[in-house]
């Protein structure tokens, strides 16, 4: 039953971040990025400083200043201006379809950076889930499209953001880690401000993307959450590309978006890698738990 209410807590969180690129892609066709990532820096950054206060949690530490703490925070930069700026640029369905490789960069990372032990039978599942990322951008080809490169960029933002969390002491609060990072957005939102041009002026749809974009964000970070703390990471993981369904049903229902075939197929390769990938590290994980578990007297 935990396992069963943590996937669908996942599935109710993947929904509320889908509806919430959805709100920024709209607010991407009104104002600049760097304006959008002012106004959700700030508006997060407040959201989860509330939220670490009610936790009496600490606002301001000496960690902010750590290694890790400010890696992670350059990749949530990175992830942040890029994949606005790929939502701005190309179809929801498709940033969505390149997002979901991101698992496969972070075991790529976890590899070359952290000493993972990747066996064979990953490194293939990884370079199916390329293969199927370069179904989707098609380089060279009459298809292909530059912005799509951005969404490439974002996914080796959330890789770096995801490597350098695991650095950090778990004393640090989910809360705190999101403040800071939602509070590095509003100066590197003000800095490419800079040359974008001038602020555009918020009319009342404008404001109610935000809102939406807001709620459906702080929505979606409390179900994932609540989901990984109820059920094991194992069984609600998966559950996470359900995200890419709802963002087809979003582009397709509200943007007039049409994906191509290809567009659905490398989603698919990118998807059945990731799940691969996943499966065998929870049986390498299984079979070393099981070799270090002590035997019991004969």
């Amino acid at each position: 039953m935990d396992n069963l209410r943590g996937s669908a807590l996942m599935v109710l969180a993947m929904a509320g971040f889908a509806l919430e690129d959805y709100f920024v892609k709209q607010l991407s066709l009104v104002l600049p990025v760097g304006q959008i990532l002012m106004m959700l820096g700030t508006s997060g950054c407040l959201v989860f400083a509330v939220l670490t206060k009610m936790q009496r949690g600490r606002l301001f530490s000496g960690v902010l200043l750590t290694r890790a703490v400010m890696l992670r925070n350059a990749g949530e930069i990175i992830a942040a201006i890029s994949y606005v700026t790929a939502l701005a640029l190309a179809d929801l369905s498709t940033v969505s379809a390149i997002l979901q490789a991101t698992p496969l960069a972070v075991t790529v990372g976890a590899a070359l950076f952290m000493g993972a032990q990747v066996g064979w039978r990953r490194w293939s599942a990884i370079l199916v889930g390329m293969l199927g990322v370069m179904m989707i951008v098609r380089p060279g080809m009459d298809a292909f499209e530059a912005s799509s490169i951005f969404a490439i960029v974002s996914v080796v933002g959330l890789a770096i953001r995801d490597l350098a969390t695991r650095a950090i002491p778990s004393s640090v609060s989910s809360m705190q880690l999101s403040c800071y990072a939602f509070g590095t957005m509003v100066p590197t939102g003000a800095i490419l401000l800079m040359f974008q041009g001038d602020v555009s002026p918020l009319e009342p749809v404008s404001w109610a993307y935000l809102f939406g974009a807001m709620v459906f964000g702080v929505i979606g970070y409390y179900f994932i959450v609540g989901a990984m703390r109820v059920g094991e990471v194992a069984a609600v993981t998966p559950f996470r590309y359900t995200r890419l369904i709802f963002a087809l049903i979003l582009g397709m229902t509200l943007l007039g978006e049409r994906p191509d075939l290809w567009t659905l197929i490398g989603a698919a390769v990118i998807i059945a890698s990731g799940l691969y990938t996943l499966v065998r590290e929870q049986r390498l994980a299984s079979r070393a738990y099981r070799q270090a578990k002590p035997k019991g007297p004969l």
